[in-house]
């Protein structure tokens, strides 16, 4: 069962209902109802193999459900749609860094600008605001994986979507870019848009995340705001007693 402590009538930027997907004999997502209101940073936590990236992809339009109802946006997830228009108000970065490792920052922007119809003065300030100004012609495939991550993040924001979608972020990233990150997640849902994004480093999201969803066994077993979920501020523990058997006495441990 799903304990929710959402406003239901709040703008909704994705709203999932019963999302089911079954592989064979295994049951993916089982009943996923996901509900992110407008101007946040809602975070979806789950241990690992708990449909996270799956759901990601759902709702990119890049893996089908069997079942259920999908909005983004108020409409069919991106990829099912030719609206360069649509495509733009969205940006992803999920399953590690896609970018090409012959080319520099720079120019891996340029692609996608390419593509979004992004301008030179934007992809000059993308560079800035991930951190990638000064790399100059070096080549990506020679980038920490930090740099990559910010890379990843760039490519993400290019054509500043409504909505941003990253799995695992901070992955690389060091103490500062990891502040870095946050600020900039923080302000880009102050200014009205919304992020969904997924992170195993729980303390991180009490810094970062407004709502919370949290997915096991392929459902979501609590939907809304962080602070209700973990009253006095003890993540990791509420997190275990939810999603692992004997989960709140290993938290003690």
């Amino acid at each position: 069962m799903t304990t929710t402590h959402q406003n239901t009538d709040a703008p909704l930027a994705v709203r999932c209902t019963d999302i089911r997907i079954r592989r064979g004999d295994t049951v993916v997502l089982d009943g996923l109802d996901l509900h992110v209101a407008t101007g946040t940073v809602h975070a979806l936590l789950g241990r690992n193999g708990a449909g996270k990236s799956t759901t990601f992809r759902v709702l990119l339009g890049l893996m089908e459900a069997d079942s259920g109802q999908i909005e983004v946006l108020g409409g069919p997830p991106p990829a099912r749609t030719r609206n360069r228009d649509v495509l733009n108000r969205i940006g992803a970065s999920i399953d590690g860094p896609a970018i090409y490792g012959h080319l520099s920052a720079f120019d891996n922007l340029v692609v996608h600008a390419r593509l979004t119809g992004a301008s030179r003065p934007r992809i000059e300030e993308v560079l800035e605001i991930v951190g990638l100004a000064g790399t100059g012609r070096k080549r990506s495939r020679h980038f920490s994986m930090g740099m990559k991550a910010r890379l990843a993040l760039g490519i993400a924001i290019l054509t500043e979507p409504d909505l941003l979608i990253l799995d695992e972020p901070q992955n690389g990233l060091d103490p500062q870019g990891i502040v870095e990150l946050r600020q900039l997640l923080r302000d880009y849902a102050a200014a009205g848009r919304t992020v969904l994004v997924s992170s195993h480093q729980l303390g991180e999201i009490t810094q970062l995340a407004d709502d919370i969803s949290v997915l096991a066994d392929g459902v979501c077993r609590y939907r809304g705001p962080l602070s209700a979920f973990a009253p006095e501020g003890d993540l990791e523990r509420a997190f275990l007693a939810l999603t692992v058997p004997g989960g709140a006495r290993r938290a003690d441990s």
